[in-house]
C-alpha cells in the first residue's frame, strides 16, 4: 500500500508527460507543412533555449567542471540531434508511427543501464519491456504502411530513442549532484549558438506553403514550450526521483496519444492497433513491479 501511495504522484506525472509528447508528432507534422527538417528542429532548439535561459543563468554556479562533457551530451545526444531525427523522419512516416517507433527508447534503456551501467532489474521488468516492444511492433504491422516501404526514415526514430536511452542513463548515474531544472536548462542554453548558426545559414523563412508559415511557426513555439522545455524538465525529475526504466515508460504511453491525435488529423488506425495499444499498457504494469530481493 505505501509503495502504491509513493508513486502516485509519479503515475500522474508520467501521463502528463506522456500527453505533452505524445503531441509533439502531430505538432512536428504541422511544422513541416512550411519548414524544412532542419528548420523545425534549429527552431525548436532556439525557442527552447531562450525561453529557458533566464533559468539557466540563474543555475551555471551549480555546475563543476566534471559536470560539463555530460551537460554537452545531453544538450545533443539527447536533445539537438533527436529533435532533427524525428523531424526528418516524419517527412515520410506518419506522426502516428513516429509515436509507436519511439517506444524502443524502454528497452533500449535497460540495455544500456546493465551493460554500462550496472543497473538492476527483476525478470518482471524486463519481460513487461519486452511485452510492450512487443506491442509497439504490433501496432507498426497492422498500419496502412509498413516499415519496409519508409525502412531508412523508420530508423532515424528508432536511432533518435536509442540516443535517449543513453541520455536517461547518463543523468540518473553522472548528473546526480544536479537539479533536474539545472540539467535541462542549461544543456537548452548550450544549444542556443548551434541553432542560430543554422538559422542563418539556412534560412528562417518558410521553404514551402508560406501562407501557412505563420500558423506553422507556432506549431512549432508550442512544440518548443511544452515538448521541449517544460516537459524535458519534468522528465529529468522524474528520472531522479525514480529510475531510469520507469521514466522511459512514458515512451509506452506516448502512442496513445500520438494514435489520438493522428485519428483527429485524418489519419486511420485499425481495430489491432488498438490491441497493440493494450498490449503496451500491459508492459507497463509489469515494467514497473517492486523489485525483489532477486535481480538480473
Amino acid at each position: 500500500m505505501k509503495q502504491l501511495e509513493r508513486q502516485l504522484w509519479q503515475w500522474i506525472w508520467l501521463i502528463g508527460l506522456a500527453f505533452i509528447w505524445g503531441s509533439s508528432f502531430i505538432l512536428i507534422k504541422k511544422g513541416l507543412i512550411s519548414y524544412s527538417p532542419e528548420q523545425v528542429a534549429a527552431y525548436r532548439m532556439f525557442f527552447a533555449a531562450i525561453l529557458i535561459s533566464p533559468i539557466a543563468i540563474k543555475h551555471l554556479k551549480s555546475v563543476t567542471r566534471k559536470n560539463w562533457i555530460y551537460i554537452l551530451e545531453v544538450a545533443f545526444i539527447g536533445n539537438a540531434i533527436p529533435a532533427y531525427l524525428f523531424s526528418l523522419g516524419q517527412t515520410h512516416i506518419s506522426s502516428t508511427l513516429a509515436g509507436i517507433l519511439n517506444s524502443i527508447t524502454p528497452i533500449a534503456t535497460l540495455i544500456v543501464g546493465l551493460l554500462m551501467f550496472k543497473a538492476q532489474a527483476t525478470w518482471k521488468n524486463i519481460l513487461g519491456l519486452f511485452i510492450g516492444l512487443v506491442g509497439a511492433i504490433g501496432l507498426i504491422l497492422s498500419g496502412n504502411k509498413t516499415i519496409d516501404g519508409e525502412f531508412f526514415y523508420s530508423m532515424l526514430i528508432v536511432i533518435a530513442g536509442i540516443m535517449y536511452a543513453f541520455n536517461l542513463n547518463i543523468i540518473k548515474n553522472m548528473l546526480q549532484d544536479l537539479s533536474g531544472v539545472a540539467i535541462t536548462s542549461i544543456a537548452f542554453l548550450m544549444t542556443l549558438p548551434v541553432s542560430t548558426f543554422f538559422l542563418f545559414n539556412i534560412g528562417f523563412g518558410a521553404v514551402k506553403n508560406v501562407e501557412f508559415a505563420n500558423i506553422s511557426l507556432m506549431y512549432i513555439f508550442i512544440l518548443a514550450t511544452f515538448s521541449s522545455a517544460i516537459a524535458v524538465i519534468g522528465f529529468n525529475i522524474l528520472v531522479k526521483y525514480t529510475s531510469a526504466i520507469f521514466a522511459s515508460s512514458v515512451t509506452y504511453i506516448i502512442p496513445i496519444f500520438a494514435v489520438m491525435w493522428g485519428l483527429l488529423d485524418g489519419e486511420s488506425v485499425q481495430g489491432l492497433q488498438v490491441i497493440g495499444l493494450s498490449i503496451i499498457i500491459a508492459g507497463i504494469y509489469l515494467v514497473n513491479l517492486p523489485k525483489s530481493k532477486k535481480h538480473v
